[in-house]
Formats: structure tokens, C-alpha cells, sequence
């Protein structure tokens, strides 16, 4: 089969784009999905330049690793145990696989430590690839996934309610633009993040209030201004999201694009009662009800741009010039 093989840690030589793949075999509960459309995510980059302590998101890695956490497919086989009625089924890969009720610890991610979607097939346990009902195309599902998995769980751990006032950061990108959506879907009164040529489009995906990312948050919005921060940048302005949170407030963090590094004022947490959530592994019933959102139209996409998979270098040199709003796309199938 046709295939992205990261072969290293390093530059975009480190993809090796291949025809001669071995299909993955199907073992006992699994799954053979055929993928027609893969997204790229931060995830890819950070793994390929060896970003992340370990190698991978969990820790150990394994090269030759094909990447790819996002993918929208078609069952094309099935294992024992599982209803040959699925085959034909199109799906969207739950990125996070656990079992339910299990330790987090235990978690696995499709494209980091199992192999994923940049390529033709993907084999995969049965319960983690979830049937979808909807009119849209294969590449505006596969623009799901990940991202918008991840907000999810960020809004749910940090209880996002009816009329909270919730401040995104990173508002243009994938998580932060899906963040924004299921918190305006929520009934959240969202004020969003990103560069100023960027406000009409996140404005558009249900931000009441948009504000220049280089802007000072207190001059800006004042102290204590937030129920919810929902953070996937991080850096050097950190502390002015916890100035412009509330007393008793929820910070959800999953992503740190503008450096993992921050600087802690430990009489902000405790002094205003505050809570900081780290926001990874997905906990039970978040991606079906992302899909049931989904189908119910509550969410919409917001694709970029799309290429064939054996562009993934261009892809991904145009997801690092951040000029986009939304999701960039790879089709497969």
C-alpha cells in the first residue's frame, strides 16, 4: 500500500513517502479501515522533531512509525468477533484508544505509538472506529478528529456551562477554532484569540469577541474577567491568563505552540482558588458525543486547504507558516 513512513527524528527528510507497504494484518476485534482522508495536526511536527520528551506523546517511540491521528475512512475488512455488517461502514477514528474506565496510563495514541492514518489502510480495534451519518465530504470529517476531540474534552473537564465567559487562545488553529465552535455551541459567551488578520474568520465560527494575539489580555479584557480559559499556546504571556481568570476559575490546557515553558505565580492559583486541568487523553463518551455533535450539525468544518498524501511536506510546511484558519488535509483514498 501507498504510505508516509517517518523514519527518524529530524527534518522533512525524515518522511519517507513508499508504494510498497505492507497491509496491516486484522487480529481479533479489529478493524481494516480503508482511509480516504487524514488531517495534519501539531502532533505530526512535534513527533517528527522530536519534541516531546520520550519520542512520542506517552513516552516511548518506535520508528519506521507512519503518523496521522486524524482519518475519516471505510471499514474494508473485519477480525473475529466483530459483525461483517460493519464492512462498508464510514467511520472517524477515535484518536485515543483506551479501554473504558481504564488508567489513564494506559492510553495509546493512532500515529504515535500504533500506526496511523498517512496511508491507504489503517487496522484498528472495532469500538474505536465510530460509524458517522453525515452529508459531508470525506475531508471536511477527516478535519474532526483530533482537534476537535481535544476541545471537547478541555470544555467538558473544565465544565464549560450555559453563559460562562470563556477566553481561547490559539483561536485560528485547529483545537482553538473547534474550541470555539463547541463552546458557542454550549450557549458560552466566547472571546477568542488570534491575529488580527485572522478576527473575521474565527468571528464567523461563533466568537462574540475577537482580540489581537500581540494585545496585553489585562489592558484588554481586565482582571478576573473569565470563568474558563481554554489554552493551547502558552509561552512567554502566560500569566495574564490566569490575571484575566476569575476567582474559582477552570484553566484547560493541551497544547503549548509559543513554548512549554511558563512562568507560575503560585499566589495567583491559590490566592484567587483557581484550577489548572492538563488536557490529553480523552476521558469516556468524549468522542461519541463529538460524533453525535457532528451529525447534529452543532459543529461545522473549517478546512484550509487540501493536498494528496505524497504531498505531506508541503502540507506540513504550510501548516507551520500558520497563515490558515482551520484544518489542512490529506487525501488518501
Amino acid at each position: 500500500m501507498r504510505a508516509v513512513l517517518l523514519t527518524g527524528h529530524g527534518g522533512h527528510e525524515c518522511l519517507d513517502v513508499r508504494d510498497d507497504v505492507a497491509v496491516p494484518a486484522i487480529g481479533d476485534g479489529d478493524v481494516l479501515v480503508r482511509v480516504a482522508a487524514a488531517a495534519v495536526n501539531n502532533t505530526d511536527v512535534n513527533t517528527r522533531v522530536g519534541w516531546y520528551s520520550g519520542g512520542g506523546w506517552t513516552g516511548s517511540f518506535e520508528f519506521p512509525r507512519i503518523q496521522g491521528i486524524d482519518a475519516c475512512g471505510y471499514v474494508a475488512a473485519v477480525g473475529a468477533g466483530v459483525s461483517a455488517a460493519r464492512i462498508g461502514e464510514r467511520v472517524l477514528v477515535e484518536p485515543c484508544w483506551r479501554e473504558q474506565g481504564a488508567p489513564l496510563s494506559s492510553a495509546r495514541f493512532f500515529g504515535s505509538e500504533v500506526d496511523g492514518a498517512f496511508a491507504e489502510f489503517a487496522v484498528l480495534p472495532s469500538r474505536h472506529a465510530h460509524a458517522i451519518r453525515s452529508t459531508l465530504s470525506d475531508v471536511e470529517l477527516a478535519s474532526f478528529p483530533c482537534s476537535y476531540s481535544t476541545a471537547e474534552n478541555m470544555l467538558c473537564r473544565s465544565d464549560v456551562q450555559h453563559g460562562d465567559r470563556v477566553l481561547v487562545t490559539g483561536a485560528s488553529g485547529g483545537v482553538g477554532s473547534a474550541s470555539v465552535q463547541l463552546a458557542a455551541a454550549r450557549g458560552a459567551v466566547v472571546h477568542a484569540v488570534a491575529a488580527a488578520s485572522k478576527h473575521d474568520e474565527v468571528a464567523a465560527l461563533g466568537a462574540a469577541r475577537c482580540i489581537d494575539r500581540s494585545a496585553s489580555l489585562v489592558d484588554e479584557c481586565g482582571v478576573d474577567s473569565y470563568d474558563v480559559v481554554i489554552d493551547v499556546v502558552g509561552g512567554e504571556s502566560w500569566p495574564a491568563l490566569l490575571a484575566v481568570l476569575r476567582p474559582g476559575g477552570r484553566y484547560a490546557v493541551a497544547g503549548a505552540i509559543a513554548g512549554p515553558i511558563v512562568s507560575l505565580d503560585l499566589r495567583t492559583l491559590y490566592l484567587k482558588d483557581q484550577r489548572l486541568l492538563g488536557c490529553t487523553v480523552l476521558d469516556d463518551g468524549v468522542f461519541a458525543s463529538l460524533v453525535q455533535r457532528i451529525e447534529g450539525g452543532q459543529v461545522r468544518p473549517a478546512v484550509a486547504a487540501t493536498f494528496p498524501l505524497e504531498r505531506i511536506v508541503d502540507a506540513q510546511e504550510l501548516f507551520l507558516a500558520k497563515t490558515h484558519v482551520g484544518k489542512i488535509v490529506l487525501t488518501v483514498g
